[in-house]
């Protein structure tokens, strides 16, 4: 059955490290059998410039009709115009996830041989990391209500409820199962009211799941965790503000922000796959960048939404295995193009 896909290029580097992931799909596609049919659409800048928003209407409407969704990246310089639009890029990513129900972001770090000379942790700590951070995505401080800047005093508000913690819970032991039956719960229980009932709650989804380890963490100690024993976490369990800080800290362990994807996903519903970086855009246009996390987030989306594994294996071992042969950009200590990295993993692939 054909797949349907909508591409989200966005801002920056986005189109170009969009290019290249589908023309690694396409040229892995040729051998499998599988078929695929994709519908770009506006979104970020592209949107506002577009339509005036962030998320057009016709973009949500493609993308609630999808099989899934592949995104690039969104935003613009420093000053850019579209601070100032009705809605900036920024909160048309949060109005796509909110719209979409995406209330779990699933972020896999991990250092492969290749990059372990790039690490700023030393080899004998960063050697052999394999962990996911499983980040609840749509509640939180990052959403809740009310919230008020004034030119005196501000506050947002923290909230979630308990069907929102059971939820995130239940797929972060899921996910365990197929792993490493690990889970560290991070939270501020000793301080937080929502972080005292997300503790109490996921030992109640723990019950569950009896073959499976639960370790509770305050979210500083984690922190240093990360970066003292990275070797030492399967599954990370947190919340959306701690989610998005210690995700982004572990996304160092390798080295480069360009080689890490991650997965967006709702209950039932379609499911967003991009890379965790920004959209670079002091390199956009010049052929700079690292497609390689656009291309493993090509590889999630054939694993979580479609069960092609075996063609998410075959891209996969393509892309590291041009990776461990030096073929890199910059941002890996190579002189490689983004097009001459895309067009050496499409020849691994015999394309």
């Amino acid at each position: 059955m054909t797949k349907h896909i909508v591409v989200l290029p966005g801002d920056g580097i986005g189109p170009e490290i969009m290019k290249a992931a589908i023309a690694v799909l396409q040229a892995a596609a040729k051998t499998s059998g599988e078929q695929f049919t994709f519908e770009e659409k506006a979104f970020g800048g592209a949107g506002i410039e577009a339509a005036g928003v962030g998320l057009p209407a016709e973009t949500l409407a493609a993308c609630q009709a999808c099989d899934a969704i592949l995104l690039g990246a969104i935003g613009g310089p420093a000053g850019s115009p579209w601070e100032k639009a009705q809605q900036t890029p920024e909160q048309g990513l949060l109005a796509l996830r909110k719209a979409l129900n995406l209330f779990v972001n699933i972020r896999p770090i991990a250092v492969p041989d290749a990059l372990l000379p790039l690490s700023p942790v030393k080899e004998k700590i960063v050697k052999g990391c394999d962990m996911i951070i499983v980040r609840e995505l749509i509640s939180g401080i990052y959403f809740g209500t009310p919230r008020e800047l004034g030119s005196m005093e501000a506050y947002d508000t923290c909230r979630y409820t308990v069907a929102e913690i059971k939820r995130i819970a239940h797929r972060a032991f899921a996910i365990a199962m197929t792993r490493g039956k690990h889970v560290t719960s991070v939270d501020k229980a000793n301080v937080l009211a929502t972080s005292k009932l997300w503790r109490k709650t996921v030992e109640e989804v723990a019950r569950d799941y009896p073959e499976v380890t639960l370790v509770h963490q305050l979210v500083d100690s984690c922190a240093m965790r990360i970066v003292q024993q990275p070797t030492e976490f399967d599954v990370i369990l947190t919340e959306n503000l701690f989610g998005d800080i210690l995700s982004d800290e572990a996304s160092v362990l390798p080295g480069t922000l360009g080689v890490l994807p991650s997965a967006s996903h709702s209950e039932g519903g379609v499911s967003l796959y991009e890379p965790i970086h920004g959209s670079a855009p002091d390199i956009a246009g010049q052929n700079l960048a690292n497609p390689t996390s656009m291309m493993l987030s090509v590889v999630l989306m054939l694993r979580q939404s479609f069960e092609m594994h075996e063609l998410a294996d075959q891209i996969e071992a393509a892309v590291y295995a041009v990776m461990n042969e030096g073929i890199v950009t910059g941002d890996l200590g190579g002189k490689a193009t983004t097009s001459e990295v895309t067009e050496a993993v499409i020849a691994k692939l015999g394309g």
